[in-house]
């Protein structure tokens, strides 16, 4: 059997970048759409919907903290269970759009700062874990490989997807580096390629510190917003078919054996 990996792209994000959203959906496999928390509303959220179904995308809800005008790129202080309404008022909206256009949904990924929360606060992700899957038992759990959101999910029996980015630099501890230091965005295609390549493979990447990590994903994220974002999701493409790596949605066909180990370590 192949061996296979996701690529995902954040989509819905920004208004005037839609005809770009929808040409990069020609080159990914599944698709995380902005539900109103950081950006999106209900015209931007059908639109995204109908041109993945379009383009055999898997779509999946995007929710964020409430925070339109940080684009959702900043902690907020507020109580866990308004948090937890939000997100799911957020997904709701998304999951009515959907089911009027008769377009299944497969999976959550939070944005921004509540992604980089729910992977180091175990508190928090334990809370959102339980709440979204207990809401929507059906949609798998997008989070960053390694981090507390992936054994929250355990412990709920929710269905995680561990996600690795082919755009963004690895601390020694396996998070992102943050954007406003050196070395949190990978420029090039070439760069982004190998880095997409390595973690598909269960190949080690370089940290900021220099030492070598390992990244044990099911799903890449190409942000859609990088420049270039489009040539480098049809390079990534282009160099696992050339492995005999498929690019598909987790939920398409079992992973191939060898990948299904090196997952597990």
């Amino acid at each position: 059997m192949t061996a296979s990996i996701d690529l995902n792209a954040d989509l819905g994000e920004e208004p005037q970048e839609e005809p770009r959203d929808i040409a990069l959906m020609q080159h990914i496999s599944s698709c995380n759409i902005a539900c109103g928390g950081h950006a999106g509303d209900a015209g931007s959220m059908t639109r995204m919907l109908l041109a993945a179904r379009d383009a055999g995308v898997a779509a999946g809800a995007h929710p964020s903290y409430p925070d339109r005008e940080g684009f959702g790129r900043t902690s907020l202080d507020m109580p866990l269970g308004d948090l937890i309404d939000s997100l799911a008022a957020q997904v709701a909206a998304l999951a009515a759009i959907a089911a009027d256009l008769g377009v299944p949904l497969a999976h959550i990924k939070p944005h921004g700062m509540l992604y980089n929360d729910l992977a180091d606060r175990p508190d928090m992700a334990s809370a959102v874990a339980q709440a979204l899957h207990r809401a929507f038992p059906h949609l798998a759990l997008v989070g960053l490989a390694h981090g507390a959101f992936e054994q929250a999910c355990a412990d709920v029996g929710a269905r995680f997807v561990a996600e690795g980015f082919v755009d963004r630099g690895y601390t020694p501890a396996r998070r992102l580096i943050p954007r406003s230091q050196p070395g949190a965005l990978i420029a090039s295609d070439e760069a982004r390629a190998a880095q997409a390549l390595a973690i598909a493979t269960g190949e080690p990447l370089t940290a900021s510190d220099g030492s070598l990590i390992h990244v044990m994903a099911q799903s890449l994220c190409i942000h859609s917003d990088s420049p270039g974002s489009e040539q480098t999701a049809l390079r990534i493409a282009g160099v696992m078919a050339s492995k005999g790596i498929a690019v598909r949605a987790p939920g398409e066909l079992p992973y191939d054996s060898d990948v299904a180990d090196l997952l597990r370590r």
